[in-house]
């Protein structure tokens, strides 16, 4: 829902509020599932430590206390964040969050990127600084503090904190300039999803793969994610791909347990297993065998259409969909750190 005027983003925030409360006051330790079905299209999420950071389709950014169910809502109305739509969220060593916001073709273009350091927020735009589009449609830090922004139609930009490098199809071998997701490997590869094929960066050298030289399904990337094996796996429009840097393997709807072939989030738990979010049919997990599917049907899910993921330390997923946010836990979802008995 496009939120029209301060009144209706007020209301929109108090339901938000509301429904966070009314859900921690009748938790159970023994359920599975813990919906927050308030209607809200969750675009992205970032885990720090005992908090969750919500990205939504035009209710802003939310900051959930997953201990307490306490939250603070960030929107234009009540504060610098430029635009209630965020897309992108990725948080760097020092803890600041750097927002991407855009990438909603109805509502029109976005307002650019946010720093925000808890207190004070710095704006990034065409205008005021190198980033070569206002909508910003991934994030992801590498090892040495550089942030690199993929943006929906100017390809990717690499910002030091000071100085902004851009690639794109005229300038590197960036395939193509809508960029969808962006991983980086334990060896500073960048790998780039985007709207025509997959992108390697070593730094120096481009490496591009795609549907006529390699074994990739479709050309249209949507998710990456790097297991602890250094395989990655590759969300597109027609399938899940597995690439170990040699072998394709691809997993749809037709020889695997993969419930619909549009994946547009991938997590990886602490036990290899992968969790997989689609287009229309739901959340799959995948241990490398075995296929489990959830969807509104059999489970807690509020809405088929899963968006994003995020796995925290204690095994809950938190899933991000177009009819709200979610937590599952297999035996029992845990909020709240146990307190040790003194002896």
């Amino acid at each position: 829902m496009k939120l029209n005027s301060t009144t209706s983003c007020i209301q929109a925030i108090i339901s938000l509020v509301l429904i966070f409360i009314s859900t921690y006051l009748s938790l159970s330790q023994t359920q599975e599932w813990i919906g927050f079905t308030n209607g809200k299209d969750i675009r992205c999420l970032a885990e720090e430590g005992e908090y969750l950071w919500v990205g939504t389709a035009g209710g802003g950014l939310v900051k959930l206390n997953k201990s307490t169910g306490e939250i603070i809502v960030y929107a234009k109305w009540n504060s610098k964040l430029p635009d209630n739509y965020v897309r992108a969220i990725a948080i760097d060593g020092q803890g600041n969050k750097w927002i991407g916001t855009g990438v909603f073709i109805v509502d029109g273009p976005g307002e650019g990127l946010a720093k925000f350091d808890g207190v004070n927020w710095t704006f990034y735009n065409t205008s005021n600084s190198g980033l070569p589009d206002n909508d910003v449609s991934a994030i992801a830090i590498d090892g040495q503090g550089n942030k690199w922004i993929g943006t929906w139609g100017g390809g990717v930009a690499k910002f030091d904190g000071v100085n902004w490098t851009v690639y794109n199809t005229s300038n590197s071998g960036l395939p193509y300039d809508y960029v969808n997701a962006i991983a980086i490997d334990g060896q500073g590869n960048k790998w780039i999803g985007t709207s025509g094929g997959l992108a390697k960066f070593d730094g120096v050298n481009w490496t591009v793969y795609n549907t006529t030289n390699s074994g990739l399904p479709y050309d249209l990337v949507l998710a990456i994610a790097i297991d602890g094996q250094g395989n990655k796996w590759i969300g597109t429009g027609e399938g899940l791909a597995k690439f170990d840097g040699v072998n394709w393997t691809v997993y749809n709807t037709t020889n695997s347990g993969l419930p619909y072939d549009l994946v547009l989030a991938i997590a990886i738990d602490g036990q290899g297993n992968k969790w997989i979010g689609t287009d229309w049919k739901g959340l799959a997990k995948f241990d490398g065998v075995n296929w489990t599917v959830y969807n509104t049907w059999n489970s807690g899910l509020p809405d088929n259409n899963v968006r994003s993921i995020v796995i925290d330390r204690l095994g809950n997923k938190w899933i991000g969909t177009n009819g709200g946010l979610a937590v599952f836990r297999e035996g029992g979802v845990k909020l709240k750190k146990s307190k040790r008995r003194s002896k």
